[in-house]
């Protein structure tokens, strides 16, 4: 990898870094924040899977990505299968059906990280038979953890989207977090297959320094969480959710960054050692 594309990268972290610490903080307009968001990481992910892989198949990925989100998204807006009931504001901006254009890029951009995180952690030269279904079981977990750190805040604080019930994790249901898992399961398993079909397993080329801009970059997004407690720890206010159900905001924010900290900071911790091991 030349030091250009490196430098590129690791730009783009820092980049990202700034928008997580400016955002709690107050200092980046409202309107940039879920636009930087979304698009940062699917730019970084487009780029690094590049190298990664290939273009093409980044397009499948993205396609996959885009699809599969937005229709089961739809689906569940619709139907209340796979997440359970809800439906989304105008804070996204346009919508494409009944779903915001920003989730398909935050899907893909969070995907490509989950999934490359999951194939550090598991090993990249035994991704074989095992990996063709033990790498999409883990990614998804690493994905899934990274919503246990921000829907309550974006939904029952910022409306962003309303679930129409309530639920048991500061105003959001159970469901959604297993239709969470069951949606980025399918993803990478059809992205998975089709790279088990293309080219007989999963590897991938072995970079360490392809390798560390990732993992800084979903460590990043785990930080998000933890500062916005910080700068909101004080706060006694209650918030209410769709079912009527009282919650403080403090608690609420708390709870968020804990959830960053023993899941995301654990698939974090997880990656740098097998980084660490590589290295020796």
């Amino acid at each position: 990898m030349s030091r250009s594309f490196s430098f590129l990268l690791w730009a783009m972290v820092a980049v990202y870094a700034a928008v997580i610490v400016l955002q709690p903080l107050g200092l980046l307009p409202g309107g940039l924040n879920a636009p930087l968001s979304a698009l940062l990481p699917m730019a970084f992910a487009l780029l690094h899977g590049s190298k990664q892989y290939s273009w093409r198949d980044m397009l499948v990925f993205s396609a996959i990505c885009l699809v599969v989100s937005n229709a089961l998204e739809n689906l569940s807006i619709v139907t209340g299968f796979p997440f359970g009931h809800y439906h989304y504001g105008d804070a996204l901006g346009p919508k494409l059906f009944l779903v915001p254009l920003l989730i398909g890029p935050a899907y893909l951009g969070m995907g490509y990280l989950s999934w490359t995180l999951a194939r550090l952690i598991l090993g990249t030269r035994r991704a074989r038979a095992d990996g063709l279904f033990a790498v999409p079981a883990i990614a998804g977990f690493v994905m899934v953890s990274w919503d246990l750190t921000f829907d309550p805040i974006a939904s029952t604080i910022g409306h962003s989207w309303i679930w129409h019930d309530g639920g048991a994790y500061f105003g959001v249901p159970v469901s959604n977090f297993l239709g969470w898992y069951l949606t980025v399961y399918v993803i990478f398993q059809l992205f998975a297959l089709y790279l088990h079909r293309r080219r007989g397993d999963l590897r991938q080329q072995s970079v360490a320094n392809l390798w560390r801009p990732a993992v800084a970059m979903y460590a990043v997004t785990a930080l998000r969480p933890v500062l916005t407690f910080l700068s909101h720890s004080a706060e006694q206010a209650t918030v209410s959710d769709q079912a009527g159900v009282a919650w403080q905001v403090g608690a609420l924010y708390g709870t968020c960054a804990l959830a960053a900290i023993f899941t995301m900071g654990a698939f974090t911790v997880l990656a740098l050692l097998r980084l660490a091991e590589r290295g020796r």
